[in-house]
């Protein structure tokens, strides 16, 4: 089997771009990947068209080889947006390897660990104060907006949700100064308001979710240690299932760690073994991150594994379409340590027809997938409909 094209789509998710790749074989069989990036999805795709000349010709379900021959060709930029390209293009050739021998990518690795993993409801309130119009939701203007949203997360049969600093209101925004938007600096301190106000705001998500659904807070990489640790110190009283910081520190991750009761969360921007391991030799964090397609399954599944040798839990990042929650619903199944997944309700309309299935979640769990390959490739009609022109 040779490949005989490789293909990117960088398709409009609303608010953010969701990046595929597509590569075809001389046995007319296909493989998808994602490797969705936000911020730079042009530089992804154009390090993708780079790889091409390793690729075409060569044999596919030598996934490993073709992960170090790009590698090696991109050893001088190692990580970010070189590592995303690389597991786009890995992820598809896994895809095309499962259905070649007509088993699910979990099959090929050994099958299954646990026939569903639980889900928690990502960006709850934060898609919504930011497009509740395309979404087709109403707005986060208040505090009472906030608690009939934690009421829907339980209605829904989710057990636990993620959110970031909502700020409700009229003007209703994120705070994210040194993230998201606009001007800021991760060098601010938290003034006494904007901790109040996080109190009031898990405080409401608890109240509505009452004592046994699990909250989780993302503070990105919006502060410092002395924030995070005050942050932290007031969420004691919540019971958290994590808060989610992210620094390139681990020292300073587990600085924060040890200042508190609250569970730290990190790692969703790191790659490969050897970027996760300085964390896990300081046991720095409770839970661990590692985002799919950003690291591809292999070396996903390998830091996973790492991860239960530390005794540590792991969490895959999935803040893409609902070909990302099928590849991290493969990963959860093959790992004996997972904690919980991340996965956004609150998208655009046309999430669902983009690809030729849908996670299937009831009650708080997704079902993890048995059909070969993904479990569900890329509609490419829907794809081409919606080009990111941003």
């Amino acid at each position: 089997m040779k490949i005989t094209k490789v293909e990117t789509f960088i398709v409009d998710a609303g608010w953010r771009p969701w990046t595929f790749v597509k590569v075809e074989t001389d046995e007319e069989i296909t493989g998808w990947g994602e490797c969705s990036d936000g911020r730079t999805p042009r530089g992804v795709v154009g390090t993708i068209e780079d790889f091409k000349p390793l690729l075409i010709g060569s044999d596919p379900r030598a996934f490993e080889m073709r992960f170090w021959d790009m590698n090696r060709a991109s050893r001088q930029s190692p990580g970010g947006i070189a590592s995303k390209a690389i597991a786009g293009v890995e992820l598809a050739l896994i895809d095309i390897k499962a259905k070649a021998l007509g088993v699910s990518v979990v099959e090929l690795f050994g099958g299954p660990t646990r026939d569903n993993v639980r889900v928690y409801w990502s960006h709850c309130g934060t898609s919504r104060i930011r497009n509740h119009e395309l979404i087709g939701v109403p707005p986060i203007s208040s505090m009472n907006s906030v608690s009939e949203l934690g009421k829907e997360v339980v209605e829904r049969g989710f057990t636990a949700l993620k959110t970031n600093i909502l700020m409700p209101g009229e003007d209703a925004y994120v705070h994210s100064p040194g993230f998201a938007d606009g001007q800021g600096s991760t060098d601010q301190i938290v003034s006494t308001e904007l901790l109040s106000h996080i109190e009031e705001l898990i405080g409401t998500f608890r109240d509505a979710v009452g004592p046994n659904v699990d909250i989780n807070l993302d503070l990105n990489f919006n502060f410092k240690p002395e924030a995070s640790m005050r942050i932290a110190k007031v969420l004691e009283q919540f019971n958290m299932l994590w808060l989610e910081i992210d620094m390139y520190d681990p020292q300073a991750i587990l600085q924060i760690k040890q200042s508190t009761s609250t569970r730290i969360c990190t790692g969703e921007n790191l790659y490969y073994m050897r970027e996760y391991l300085p964390y896990f030799q300081l046991h720095a964090a409770d839970i661990f991150m590692i985002d799919v397609p950003w690291n591809g399954f292999s070396q996903s599944k390998k830091v996973g594994d790492l991860a239960e040798v530390f005794q540590l839990n792991a969490a895959p990042h999935n803040y893409y379409s609902h070909m990302s929650s099928f590849m991290s619903a493969s990963l959860c199944a093959v790992l004996p340590n997972v904690r919980i997944m991340e996965i956004d309700i609150d998208d655009v309309p046309w999430k669902d027809d983009l690809t030729t299935a849908t996670p299937d979640i009831v009650d708080g769990y997704m079902t993890v997938p048995t059909a070969p390959g993904w479990g569900a490739d890329v509609n490419e009609e829907v794809a081409l409909a919606h080009p990111w022109t941003r």
